[in-house]
């Protein structure tokens, strides 16, 4: 383990903080590294008993695209993430799930990030909404699994949570 010679929390906002780190490395030098301090994220493979997928297309201001993706979100503080995925669910394609597997976790960017990403398995989809949250705009995709995977093999997705999570469903079917 490296050593913290300071830390310093320079932003918190609704999202994410942002924390900067003076390290010294293990040469003796100080580094400083910028930490994106995040609560965690769930992203849910939602599944219809017809083997269809539900997605989620919406713009993304960061990129300046509108991306196919799958339904997320981020995890409230002391928010347990599978009640995080079934209100994501609800919330972005109108879907409630009878089951919730987890899949697999990974960190989205841990050069910089802390955010843990979590990997549901959402099946007995029936239909139960919530309002979407009022920054967004989402329009739901249904398409057939593995084109979907395959999709997620062939750049067809542009975000990481949604590769790897076609892909963990893939390899558990």
């Amino acid at each position: 383990m490296l050593e913290v010679v300071s830390s310093q929390r320079v932003f918190s906002g609704r999202a994410f903080s942002l924390r900067v780190d003076q390290i010294r490395l293990k040469n003796g030098n100080v580094a400083q590294w910028e930490v994106l301090e995040h609560t965690g994220g769930v992203a849910v493979v939602p599944l219809d008993a017809e083997g269809y997928v539900l997605l989620v297309r919406q713009y993304r201001h960061s990129v300046g695209e509108t991306l196919l993706e799958l339904p997320a979100g981020t995890v409230k503080v002391g928010e347990d993430p599978a009640v995080c995925a079934g209100r994501e669910l609800q919330e972005e394609i109108g879907m409630a799930a009878a089951n919730l597997e987890l899949l697999g976790e990974f960190f989205l960017a841990p050069g910089y990030s802390a955010e843990l990403m979590k990997v549901y398995l959402a099946t007995g989809l029936t239909p139960a909404t919530l309002p979407q949250d009022f920054d967004e705009d989402i329009q739901v995709e249904r398409i057939p699994f593995e084109d979907a995977v395959r999709l997620a093999l062939n750049g067809g997705f542009r975000d990481s949570k949604s590769v790897a999570g076609l892909l963990l469903a893939a390899h558990k079917r």
